[in-house]
């Protein structure tokens, strides 16, 4: 078999050339970079007035900012898009039932499993969030080392009041210091990628900042025009450049894509009377032009800053609007690395290689995204149209977040009629011309009742939502816990 394989290998030099061989026998490392709300416009590329954000500005110089990219309104969701290329309604959770921050099931197939079965080695560093989110009394069995992942070092969810440091699954550090974790999550995945260079890795660092509570180390803390904030997001900024720089150092920049994103928009319920975040005193951050926030279905709610970086596979300087988001993640990374995507369930994400190699006259035209809140669909995008949806201005399927506290009072709204916007002229989503275009309201109306009947609303369960726990008929609604 060995004497076959290098007879095949020879072969292949001879007619194709080296660079074929290269990419059988290498492939690439992935780094992804996830910051916890972080909003659209807190790096200077992507709009901050007052956040110095050299090093991600430099990776977008030499690589592509994505300007329609996507994740989820709140921080599990989020991550359980990222992890399963599909939409939080569709996963299955312990227990079937759809928790605001999903307990991923077990026989969920993660992008490191995927990626596991090409021989990666694979690591987590920062916050997990998908086995129950709480500091204490998670499920052990779901954290990372079970879902894929070689090595984890982090914490098990959000630093709402504290966050407990695992390494693996042993608790190593109890109520840790938050102002080091920033730096320790990167020293730990630049030590992960120097021990693992001579194999292919993935290396995911779900930080932990900037979600509150905020906190940064002596070098950035008090540095900032835009406080404490500020001080957080420009350390981010210095960590995402040691990743580059242990890449280049490590002699792998030619064969590895990082990829920095955020997982939902700003957190302005951390500012004061809800605003965007400008003053030294929010601890919250901003969406620059988009309206709204985190826990939002308005664009600044779920439009995040997205760069990715590739020296001589993406082109420098390069921006993409088309739409992307958190589900392409998986497909995009697998088809990069040869492997596999589950075949016996649907995945919502699709291969954007395309987009990322700088090929826009390759994207999918009728590519849509859905905006689900909970377990309610509440709008729908196709090219630069956006539909909101009718709903009443305390949603039933929005909750817990019926009465959203945690947006301004002027974006606490329903709609009685559907809410056409055309983003490409009115960014801030701000006049409804579904009267003007009827035939696009009918189109995205079409889309979002498909959608219904795959994924399923607030009212019904879609023929495609996933339960593997169940011992009895399918649920006729989404199955929300009582508390």
């Amino acid at each position: 078999m060995a004497w076959k394989h290098l007879c095949l290998a020879a072969t292949c030099w001879a007619f194709f050339g080296p660079s074929v061989i290269e990419a059988v026998a290498v492939p690439p490392n992935f780094v992804v970079i996830f910051t916890d709300d972080q909003g659209y416009a807190d790096v200077g590329c992507f709009g901050s007035p007052d956040i110095r954000t050299p090093r991600l500005d430099a990776m977008a110089a030499d690589g592509m900012k994505f300007t329609s990219f996507y994740a989820q309104p709140v921080c599990g969701p989020s991550r359980a898009a990222l992890m399963t290329g599909c939409y939080p309604m569709r996963v299955a959770e312990r227990g079937n039932q759809k928790q605001v921050h999903p307990i991923l099931h077990s026989e969920e197939v993660t992008v490191a499993e995927v990626l596991k079965s090409k021989g990666y080695a694979t690591a987590c560093f920062g916050k997990w969030d998908l086995a129950k989110h709480a500091q204490e009394g998670f499920f052990t069995d779901l954290l990372p080392t079970r879902q894929g992942f070689d090595y984890f070092y982090g914490t098990p969810t959000s630093n709402d009041r504290y966050a407990n440091l695992y390494r693996n699954e042993e608790l190593i550090e109890p109520n840790t210091q938050l102002a080091t974790l920033t730096k320790r999550y990167t020293d730990e995945a630049i030590g992960f990628m120097r021990k693992n260079q001579s194999q292919p890795f993935f290396v995911y660092i779900p930080h932990s900042m900037p979600h509150t509570r905020l906190d940064a180390s002596p070098p950035f803390k008090g540095n900032s025009k835009r406080g404490l904030y500020g001080d957080v997001i420009e350390e981010i900024d210095f960590n995402v450049g040691r990743i580059l720089d242990a890449v280049n150092e490590l002699g792998l920049a030619d064969n590895t894509y990082v990829i920095f994103t955020s997982d939902n928009g700003p957190w302005l319920i951390k500012n004061a009377s809800h605003a965007d975040g400008h003053l030294p005193s929010d601890h919250g951050g901003s969406a620059g032009q988009l309206r709204s926030g985190k826990v939002s279905t308005f664009e600044g709610g779920v439009r995040v800053p997205c760069i990715v970086w590739a020296p001589g596979r993406v082109p420098d300087g390069a921006t993409c609007d088309s739409i992307a988001s958190t589900l392409d993640v998986l497909p995009t990374l697998a088809a990069l690395a040869g492997a596999t995507v589950p075949a016996d369930r649907v995945i919502d994400g699709e291969d954007i290689r395309h987009l990322i190699h700088g090929e826009f006259d390759k994207a999918n035209a009728d590519k849509a995204f859905y905006y689900y809140l909970r377990v309610q669909l509440q709008a729908v995008r196709q090219g630069k149209w956006k539909l909101h949806l009718v709903r009443d201005k305390e949603p039933i399927g929005a909750a817990p977040f019926s009465k959203n506290r945690h947006i301004a009072a002027a974006d606490r709204i329903g709609f009685d009629a559907p809410f056409l916007v055309d983003l490409d002229h009115d960014i801030g989503e701000t006049t409804n011309v579904a009267v003007e275009y009827p035939q696009i309201t009918r189109r995205l109306l079409g889309l979002a009742e498909a959608m219904r009947s795959d994924l399923g609303d607030f009212d019904r369960v879609g023929k495609n939502m996933r339960f593997f726990d169940l011992d009895g008929p399918r649920p006729t609604k989404p199955p929300v816990p009582s508390k």
